[in-house]
């Protein structure tokens, strides 16, 4: 028999999140919402920008709060992009964002680490580098729960993320230069394990509980979004449940597991937070995190700050006690704000008739894919859901809508333009590496559009999906045929032409994508499936040779 739905005080499930994101710039007058996104900012952002100082940002999906709203302020983070309940926050309101806060020292994205994080993060910052704009990004990854060693599992971003927004931002205050803050930001994140466990189910607004946990049961390892743990177990005393906590976490026999004396001899605590720091709408339950410390991360962590939900006093540089606060004015964003007077964007076109000849290249992938949509959507039954082809279709209709266009656009206008419609009308991890694909092969076109400019398009393109996407060459997803084609493609040597050495790496695809069909798949969708099942090539690496084949085919009539 269900069980009746947890009562909820909201207005609307459609509006909760927006509703959330008022009530905290209505109640804590150190920051400002951007207008028509779901972006909260530090109030002083724009001294920061022109002190020049690094930005840093970070976001994702709500439900978690403080979590992360609850982070920005002095000497943490410059702004957070807020998404829907569980789900990742839209490329558009992060690239909303950085565009706000650009400064000249850069700007650092700190990613949790979600698949759907990773992929609209890269996205946005894909196309911040290809506007001009400064970006670096690091992930964190510290869940200690895996058992597996399978890295396809995929450690997840937890509430350890809160210290490295601290170091971060500290270091970013003090003026260190981007670099060397993603640097120490990394290894701080690397140098720290979360567990939690879970004594009860979370009610999504809308929704109800997505799982039951008996009344005599807990979860060790359970998820933010409810994900499953490492195993259930009946109740225990606290401190029996602390003690199966770390043991899981030290535990070295497990990839996730963080370093500490045996028994947890000769390690001294030095700091202790408390609090409701990332948590799961109503789950209840505990998080432990433990982080190796050194002289710059004690430093940094003991800094003041005026985030709300950092365990600090609250302070502001220009609240005064008693002064209304209520209905603050929002901030502008950089998509609303005059210009200024800063340059357009000045990008290498081609030569016209190679123009032509580009155009019908998009022209014919786009045709291949909306041509072999049954195809694709057979191969995708075994590892997905039958919808490979309907998606890519959709996504290929969409780009010719823009053709018409193009002649009058460079390639990287055109590239940045497709980026924008994959991303809006295909759904989904394909909608979103695709975007990402386009984006970042948009910034190498900036500068040249030669043949060298070409490859350079592809290998960006092709790291991107690898950096964002998580997957390896071998891995049996779309990312073999885009390596392949990448390792293949050479500059122009001797006698060779470009179509010439356009026709090798397709070739050396279309081997790959072949190969495909006896990997073991260890990233995407697929990966979940008995591998007995996967004896066809794979769907995405077969739509990536469509398109290119398509595109070499005419292109070998290039100048």
């Amino acid at each position: 028999m269900a069980s009746n739905p947890q009562k909820q005080l909201i207005n609307s499930v459609e509006t909760c999140v927006d509703d959330m994101l008022e009530g905290v710039v209505a109640t804590y007058p150190h920051v400002r919402k951007l207008r028509g996104h779901r972006v909260v900012l530090r109030e002083d952002f724009e001294e920061l920008k022109s002190s020049g100082k690094v930005t840093v940002l970070s976001g994702g999906g709500s439900g978690h709060e403080p979590f992360c709203a609850g982070y920005v302020g002095a000497n943490m983070l410059t702004g957070i992009i807020a998404g829907s309940v569980f789900t990742s926050p839209p490329p558009n309101d992060i690239l909303a964002a950085i565009k706000a806060v650009a400064s000249p020292a850069g700007t650092l994205l700190v990613v949790i680490n979600y698949t759907g994080d990773r992929l609209n993060f890269g996205i946005a910052a894909e196309r911040a580098r290809a506007e001009g704009i400064k970006v670096e990004t690091i992930t964190v990854a510290e869940d200690c729960a895996l058992t597996s060693t399978d890295k396809t599992a995929g450690r997840r971003g937890l509430c350890g993320s809160m210290l490295v927004f601290k170091i971060a931002g500290t270091l970013a205050e003090e003026g260190r230069p981007i670099e060397e803050i993603a640097r120490i930001a990394t290894e701080a994140a690397n140098s720290m394990g979360t567990i939690g466990i879970g004594l009860t189910p979370c009610n999504v607004p809308g929704s109800g509980a997505s799982f039951s946990l008996g009344n005599d049961e807990m979860e060790l390892g359970l998820g933010v979004h409810g994900e499953a743990g490492v195993k259930r177990m009946k109740m225990t005393p606290a401190k029996s449940v602390i003690t199966t906590m770390i043991n899981h976490m030290t535990d070295q026999t497990t990839a996730s597991h963080i370093k500490i004396a045996s028994e947890d001899k000769g390690v001294v605590v030095e700091r202790v937070l408390t609090g409701h720091l990332m948590t799961s709408l109503d789950m209840a339950g505990v998080a432990l995190t433990i982080m190796h410390l050194d002289d710059t991360r004690r430093r940094c962590l003991e800094k003041d700050t005026t985030a709300f939900a950092y365990p600090r006093q609250i302070q502001s540089k220009t609240f005064v006690v008693g002064s209304k606060r209520i209905g603050q004015p929002e901030i502008e964003g950089a998509d609303s704000m005059e210009t200024t007077g800063k340059d357009e964007i000045i990008a290498s076109d081609i030569e016209p008739g190679n123009k032509v000849l580009l155009i019908e290249a998009i022209r014919s992938a786009c045709d291949a894919l909306i041509e072999n949509e049954g195809l694709l959507n057979d191969l995708d039954k075994a590892a997905g859901d039958n919808d490979c082809g309907m998606t890519l279709k959709t996504g290929a209709q969409g780009i010719k809508a823009l053709l018409d266009s193009f002649p009058q656009m460079t390639p990287y206008a055109m590239f940045v333009a497709m980026a924008t419609s994959v991303e809006s009308s295909i759904g989904g991890a394909s909608g979103a590496l695709y975007s990402l694909f386009l984006s970042a092969a948009a910034v190498p076109l900036r500068k040249s559009t030669d043949f060298q400019g070409w490859c350079d398009a592809l290998n960006a393109a092709t790291k991107a999906i690898s950096k964002y996407g998580g997957a390896e060459p071998g891995d049996r997803t779309m990312l073999d045929p885009l390596h392949a084609a990448c390792q293949t493609l050479q500059p122009v040597q001797g006698n060779s032409t470009p179509a010439e050495s356009f026709q090798k790496a397709v070739q050396a695809a279309e081997e790959v994508t072949k190969a495909t069909t006896h990997m073991k798949a260890k990233a995407g969708r697929a990966s979940y499936v008995n591998p007995e099942l996967l004896t066809k090539p794979d769907a995405g690496a077969t739509a990536v040779t469509l398109w290119l084949r398509a595109a070499c085919d005419v292109m070998g009539k290039r100048k």
